[in-house]
């Protein structure tokens, strides 16, 4: 896996089980890769979870390895942006490198950890193209489509086909070791990562500034961009919610992964997939990978997956009131400052037992 190994360690440490040939397994990387130059291929020795073909990556392109350290740094942000209002919180990829269960038996969970980092890494390089940060790429390429009446092709654009080339060799050289669990797991990791970019591909929009006097935009310039990762991420979600559960079965002469309760349907190309059912995430359960709900705050008014009936799983909440202090009848004064008053509220939080 691209984010849970090669990278995660930076980004915290741990006791529990860790999974040694994934992208963010290794040692130090998210926690002070940001330090590293990475102008010298001994740096490489900093990403000691890495198979062999990913070190070689790492070895002949050390200007991207930045961009890795930066995707894996979103990955973990923006999981648990989109999945804060959820009983499972992306709270199982803290301690990366040392996963928890969860994370380790190809549940949902994992499904969507991996496409979102399959698509993190490509969104991260091919946005440092764009911008001027490495060396080896730069902007995107003309679209091929004419444009319309009032914009021109200009600008630079994302390069999202240097992105996903290199993105995916280095997300996806795991999957072809020998090492890395069963072939069922291998499969499931490699659709869900191409899930992931094709997700990043699909949500490519136009984007342009105007030109003309006095901001009439008589004309208009326009390039071909991503959208921000956390969009990428809602989206995943939504195939992360209706996922589909599949099993390793012998069809004619090789084994593949079919829906497990309609085998006759092929697993389709834009689903995300796994293999093992996830646990409730209700309470605590280390066995499971479960951290529980107890004391996450919930929503009393709402009907959707934060409420505190959902949230909380039948155990019902505690209701606690806040003081907050915040600015309030802010006026501005010419020229140049605004002044404001200080008023107290209080407010009442739901926390779940």
């Amino acid at each position: 896996m691209f984010f849970p190994d090669a990278v995660s360690s930076l980004l915290s440490s741990s006791t529990s089980e860790s999974h040694p040939f994934d992208v963010f397994s290794s040692s130090g990387l998210t926690v002070n890769g940001s330090s590293v130059a990475w102008n010298e291929s001994e740096h490489c020795r900093l990403l000691q979870g890495l198979v062999p073909d990913q070190t070689q990556l790492c070895k002949r392109n050390l200007e991207l390895m930045q961009s890795v350290v930066n995707a894996a740094k979103q990955t973990k942000l923006t999981c648990q942006l989109v999945f804060s209002d959820m009983r499972w919180n992306c709270s199982s990829i803290e301690l990366a490198p040392h996963f928890t269960p969860d994370l380790l038996k190809g549940t949902r969970e994992s499904a969507f950890v991996y496409a979102l980092a399959s698509a993190a890494i490509s969104h991260t390089i091919a946005r440092a193209c764009a911008s001027g940060e490495l060396p080896t790429c730069s902007c995107g390429a003309t679209p091929a489509e004419v444009p319309g009446p009032g914009f021109r092709w200009g600008g630079c654009g994302d390069n999202l086909r240097y992105g996903l080339q290199m993105g995916s060799a280095f997300v996806d050289a795991p999957m072809k070791s020998s090492k890395f669990g069963t072939q069922a797991t291998k499969l499931m990791n490699l659709h869900n990562n191409a899930v992931g970019r094709q997700v990043l591909m699909d949500l490519v929009e136009t984007k342009c500034k105007c030109h003309g006097v006095s901001g009439s935009c008589s004309v208009k310039t326009c390039w071909k961009g991503l959208q921000n990762l956390p969009h990428v991420a809602d989206e995943l979600k939504s195939k992360y919610l209706a996922a589909t559960k599949v099993i390793h079965r012998q069809m004619g002469t090789r084994k593949m992964l079919v829906h497990k309760e309609l085998d006759i349907r092929p697993v389709r190309e834009s689903e995300l997939i796994y293999l093992n059912s996830s646990p409730d995430y209700c309470t605590r359960n280390p066995k499971l990978g479960s951290y529980g709900t107890q004391d996450r705050l919930c929503n009393k008014t709402s009907l959707g997956s934060d409420s505190c009936n959902l949230m909380c799983c039948g155990r019902g909440y505690n209701v606690y009131t806040e003081t907050i202090v915040e600015r309030c009848q802010c006026k501005y004064y010419w020229c140049c400052y605004v002044m404001c008053k200080k008023c107290e509220r209080t407010v009442e939080r739901y926390v779940c037992k």
